[in-house]
């Protein structure tokens, strides 16, 4: 597989940066900035062979053009079903992403819900790779903007089912702050302190949180524990009432972050 390394963009964007080496040729994930894709690429010698984009929100695609025109007809795959200009592939559910001198390929998920025709992409080698976008984070789910509640909780859902190896990219550093909504769901939980504990080392040690492999999503990510006794509980009794279902319970979850907490 590649060596992915994030670039940082804004106050907490990663830009995820794919290189091989002894190949100068590179792919980047929604660079939201070209300017720090372009230093980096300079600093280290390298080409943009590929842009590969999730969704298209500004801090997603804002880069391209500036990048297209240093790297002019650099291929830009992204999601058909939504309105970016710049792409010169539009990818749905089953499509691959070949990216030869990398050595890797992508197999194409649409996971909508935090917009209407979000995807991901994903290698299975290697344990997995997930570039997943805004629709999973670390500890926590973007919210709904054009999609809907019952699109993303699907999506979610359907990650869930991934290999617990698996190594999700996501595009923001907000593990921390997740992590505090997640104790307000299960302020006993173990696994939830265990990772705090981590992600406070990873940071002050000057890392990342992220990527995260899914099997501690699953262990602390309450958007993926909808079905854990205690998730379901805390969701009741914040709501006052039982649920109907499974994506009546990630409605609620989900509500009750973005009114009370974000």
């Amino acid at each position: 597989m590649p060596e992915i390394r994030p670039i940082h963009a804004f106050s907490d964007n990663f830009i995820w940066l794919l290189s091989r080496a002894g190949s100068k040729q590179t792919a980047v994930v929604d660079p939201g900035d070209a300017e720090p894709v372009l230093q980096t690429l300079q600093a280290e010698g390298l080409e943009l062979g590929a842009i590969l984009i999730t969704h298209k929100h500004s801090d997603h695609i804002g880069g391209i053009e500036r990048l297209l025109q240093r790297y002019p007809g650099t291929p830009v795959f992204g999601p058909a079903g939504e309105p970016i200009d710049q792409l010169s592939q539009r990818l749905r559910e089953g499509d691959t992403v070949e990216l030869p001198a990398l050595e890797v390929s992508y197999q194409v998920l649409e996971v909508p819900g935090h917009t209407e025709g979000h995807i991901a992409y994903y290698d299975a080698a290697d344990d997995g790779t997930l570039f997943c976008g805004d629709t999973l984070f670390s500890v926590g789910c973007g919210r709904v903007f054009s999609g809907s509640f019952e699109q993303l909780h699907d999506s979610l859902m359907r990650i869930a089912t991934l290999p617990g190896s698996t190594r999700c990219y996501c595009a923001h550093e907000y593990t921390l702050d997740n992590i505090g909504f997640a104790k307000w769901v299960e302020p006993d939980s173990t696994a939830l302190a265990e990772r705090e504990r981590q992600c406070h080392a990873l940071l002050a040690a000057g890392d990342n949180t992220v990527p995260m492999r899914l099997a501690n999503e699953l262990a602390c990510n309450p958007f993926l524990r909808l079905h854990d006794a205690g998730v379901l509980a805390a969701i009741e009794r914040h709501a006052g009432r039982a649920m109907r279902d499974s994506r009546d319970s990630f409605h609620s979850l989900r509500t009750w972050k973005d009114r009370e907490y974000d």
